[in-house]
């Protein structure tokens, strides 16, 4: 049986499932291992890790803690609570109308940050009069509908992670920022703070950056340089602005003071710092890499509620999800009917009820004609039906982007 216990529980013999957080913030290469010596739990303890599962099947038990079914059911329901609070940012076109002007912006966007990536290796500084018009396209096809351009680039490939990572990362502070309200020029700022923001990591050797197994203590420090070497880069670049450097700097600290480079903790990071954390952390745990799977973006969300109590700031993921929606836009699900289809659009009335575009029959296991169901709707008005789960699109075989 899989647990979830408090790290102080912890003891020699116990088999940790999960370390219950990012990848990025602990130094193990493994998530699952029989734990072996003390110094193997003051190291998880050092890591800023509050709470871990374990499995009680290939060691010790804790029996008054909680199993991961009761913690995953207290959780759906708090965030489902939390969704139904406000509507979605109501939308300019079609997301169809949208996805062919996000596939150019994604591809130049790609080569953009590649390039200034690139120039940073050699010393050179980065070109903001080449960044500005691009956050500007990308903020405009947010506004648009922004979720053609976030479902385009949840697809990475391994090689191209850390330059897309920053293109997700810039959009989302966008589309994030737009949902709570903030100003353009504030959001044209964080939009390219989030671009910029792992400029550091263009100074981490490719052997470190890309390591497919555990990394060595030495190494895992040289990887939490990047803030700090990003940060004194932009500095050399005229007209960068106290936003974008904020947010290179201090994406990874953490509100329980866990995090680096300089351990602050609560109010003592800024507001679109914090947002930052939220947004890097969901975009790396949604991607494959060469050392994790990526989760499924609902899964992603559940857990960055759950690590809320700890890492982030629980109002602020909650703007979060209100702002993807529980469901984003691009995930496969399964509907009570016995239909599969892709999120195609938020319902501005209701964020637990979104667009659905129908393709495929599980109970005669057939392809149907497209349909558009609005899930707000009742039967007979284009509606009466419910999600029930999303769905790996790999089990099935399907490719959601050809449907929407």
């Amino acid at each position: 049986m899989i647990k979830c216990i408090d790290v102080y529980d912890l003891k020699v013999g116990m088999f940790v499932e999960d370390l219950n957080c990012d990848w990025s913030a602990h130094p193990f290469f493994r998530k699952s291992f029989m734990l072996k010596s003390d110094q193997e739990i003051e190291k998880i303890l050092a890591a800023g890790i509050h709470e871990v599962y374990i499995d009680t099947s290939k060691g010790l038990d804790v029996k008054h803690a909680r199993t991961e079914e009761e913690v995953r059911v207290s959780l759906e329901q708090e965030m489902l609570e939390v969704i139904a609070q406000q509507p979605a940012v109501p939308l300019q076109v079609e997301i169809a109308d949208e996805m062919a002007r996000a596939a150019r912006i994604k591809n130049q966007a790609h080569a953009l940050v590649k390039t200034v990536m690139q120039d940073v290796r050699l010393g050179k500084a980065v070109e903001l009069e080449l960044v500005d018009p691009m956050i500007e396209s990308i903020t405009e096809s947010v506004l648009r509908n922004g979720g053609a351009l976030l479902t385009l680039l949840r697809i990475k490939h391994k090689d191209d992670y850390t330059f897309l990572h920053s293109v997700s990362v810039g959009t989302l502070m966008i589309a994030f920022c737009r949902s709570v309200g903030l100003d353009r020029e504030t959001i044209h700022l964080a939009g390219m703070g989030g671009l910029l923001h792992d400029t550091g990591k263009a100074l981490v050797p490719d052997e470190v950056l890309n390591k497919p197994g555990r990394l060595t203590d030495e190494e895992f420090d040289i990887i939490k340089r990047h803030p700090r070497d990003g940060f004194d880069i932009l500095c050399r670049t005229d007209g960068i602005g106290e936003i974008p450097l904020d947010i290179t700097l201090h994406h990874h600290e953490r509100i329980d003071g866990s995090g680096y480079p300089h351990n602050l903790k609560g109010d003592t990071i800024s507001t679109l710092a914090r947002m930052a954390a939220i947004v890097d952390v969901y975009d790396a745990i949604t991607a494959d890499r060469c050392y994790h799977k990526g989760m499924a973006a609902t899964d992603a969300l559940r857990k960055i509620y759950e690590w809320s109590k700890y890492h982030f700031d629980p109002k602020l993921v909650q703007a979060f999800m209100r702002c993807v929606g529980i469901y984003p836009v691009g995930t496969l699900v399964r509907l009570e009917s016995g239909k599969l289809g892709v999120v195609v659009e938020q319902n501005e009335g209701s964020l637990l009820q979104p667009k659905i575009k129908t393709f495929f029959s599980t109970k005669s296991g057939v392809y149907l004609t497209p349909e558009i169901v609005d899930l707000s709707k009742p039967l007979g008005f284009g509606g009466g039906d419910k999600i029930v789960s999303h769905e790996n699109p790999e089990k099935w075989q399907i490719n959601p982007l050809r449907f929407m």
